[in-house]
């Protein structure tokens, strides 16, 4: 019990991260940072989310397993099969805007914890130094969940963009054999392979790892179009609002409000991913805070600005399909912006899965330089400097699953794991205050411990959100996790009495 939860001192994470074969090159600063977040956090969910918080969602829940924990809470089971999601309307803007409230709070607490702990590895390296072992084994194996689950939805959208993109430029659209997943829920389509999902996820890991100087330069230029393309959108079509689309602002009252944000959460996950670049920051201190804070800033202004212009343009009703933004331009006679947007929208995704293929591989470095995994992974490229191993590993776990599921009903697993991980952080920040208030802190925390205590009690209200099935899934995720550790991790552990 006393190494379950042991901490390693902060002290001894830093020397770790700047001695030895086991250490990255430090090349970013801060728009690099920002650039990465930005990347991270746009990506499909302005897109496509936007357009179903507004409308909402008329589907009846199936069964116990589809109805989130709350509804089941307030209800019961009985009522759940007469209850569905209200649209948020127009007040989709303030869905956005409750969503960035509460990120706001665990970014915050982020900000301290990454000025403090300049090391590869975010919540998971957080809670080694505040929480103990245990629960960084199951934070780590927490984000790897989130991170994979993110980019294989993100990866079956590419997918499915690109082949739209296709038919609209050239009147060809790739073989649903080859373009479309083998299952679907529990039924085969048919289909052999996504093949563009596991292209793009092999493209994308040969590319961070010829070095994450490299990397950063893509994403910046991917994210500059994407902005270019999110501007166009919102000044090219504010010409065609109707002001009476937004009467009434809340046709669902807070209820639909509500109702959108739990919707959007999803299109925020990706500020955090900031935090995983800490141990290749040139002057974390400075710039990790200020890289998540204006990350998180800026996307709350983009994605307030499209739900505005979108729900002017077109009744809210009709937004509730697949692609809202280039259907509501092709209903106002747009198409051009609409081609450009749609460009727009594929680059979104591709800067997103680079940002948390990025993350997800310092994960894995950061769980085998503490012996937690094996140690190919925490290996070095002696060229690049990157690591390779993890990176390889990191792509294809994403993209051989993406080439075989509709891993989009699965994004509440990406939510889950994401507000385990913010409420963990907000935890982190009250105990290192108690245990090291003398220690230097390149960012504090306002308003210790009311912030802290609001994003914990805003991260379970959102889980409570969630799908009863995903919260099984999610224990059934970290059961495994654990017979890992303990059948394996806990014995190498350096802090395992009698390591060596």
């Amino acid at each position: 019990m006393s190494q379950l939860l042991r901490c390693k001192p902060i002290a001894d994470l830093i020397r770790e991260s700047e001695s030895g074969t086991h250490r990255l090159t430090k090349t970013l600063g801060l728009w690099s940072l920002v650039a990465m977040g930005i990347g991270a956090v746009i990506g499909s969910g302005i897109f496509t989310l936007t357009g179903t918080a507004a409308a909402g969602v008329t589907m009846k829940y199936q069964s116990v397993l589809h109805a989130p924990v709350l509804d089941l809470l307030r209800f019961g089971p009985d009522a759940i099969s007469t209850i569905g999601r209200p649209g948020a309307g127009p007040g989709v803007v303030f869905s956005f805007l409750m969503v960035a409230f509460v990120c706001g709070f665990a970014a915050l607490c982020y900000a301290e914890l990454s000025s403090m702990i300049p090391v590869a590895g975010s919540t998971y390296t957080y809670a080694y130094a505040t929480l103990g072992e245990i629960f960084a084994w199951i934070l780590g194996w927490d984000l790897i969940l989130e991170y994979a689950v993110s980019n294989m939805s993100v990866a079956v959208g590419f997918s499915g963009y690109f082949n739209d993109i296709l038919d609209n430029l050239f009147g060809y659209r790739l073989p649903p054999e080859w373009s479309g997943p083998a299952f679907r829920g529990g039924d085969v389509t048919g289909a052999y392979f996504n093949l563009p999902a596991l292209l793009i996820m092999v493209l994308l890991t040969w590319l961070l790892i010829r070095g994450v100087k490299e990397s950063a330069n893509a994403t910046n230029v991917m994210v500059i179009i994407k902005i270019v393309a999110i501007l166009a959108f919102v000044f090219g079509a504010a010409s065609a609002i109707r002001p009476e689309n937004w009467h009434p602002i809340m046709p669902n009252g807070m209820s639909g409000v509500i109702s959108g944000a739990a919707i959007v959460f999803f299109a925020y996950i990706g500020f955090d991913s900031v935090s995983t670049a800490a141990e290749e920051c040139k002057n974390p201190k400075r710039d990790l805070p200020w890289g998540i804070i204006i990350t998180l800033a800026v996307c709350t202004l983009l994605y307030g600005s499209v739900a505005l212009v979108l729900t002017g343009i077109v009744p809210y009703t009709t937004l509730n399909n697949d692609e809202p933004v280039a259907r509501a331009l092709k209903d106002v006679g747009y198409n051009n912006l609409r081609i450009f947007v749609s460009v727009g929208a594929l680059i979104g995704m591709w800067s997103s899965l680079l940002v948390f293929q990025y993350g997800q591989a310092r994960i894995w470095f950061a769980m085998s330089r503490d012996r937690l995994l094996p140690g190919i992974f925490s290996r070095v490229h002696p060229k690049y400097k990157t690591p390779d191993i993890s990176t390889w590993v990191a792509g294809f776990v994403v993209g051989i699953p993406a080439g075989l599921w509709d891993i989009a009903t699965f994004a509440e697993l990406a939510n889950i794991g994401t507000l385990a991980a913010f409420a963990s952080v907000s935890v982190g920040v009250l105990l290192l205050r108690k245990r090291q208030p003398d220690t230097p802190r390149g960012f504090r925390v306002p308003f210790v411990p009311v912030v802290p205590y609001l994003s914990i009690a805003f991260c379970l209200v959102l889980m409570l959100g969630l799908p009863l099935q995903t919260w099984l899934t999610f224990f059934i995720w970290l059961v495994i996790g654990l017979a890992i550790y303990f059948g394996y991790s806990k014995a190498r552990s350096p802090l395992a009495e009698g390591a060596k």
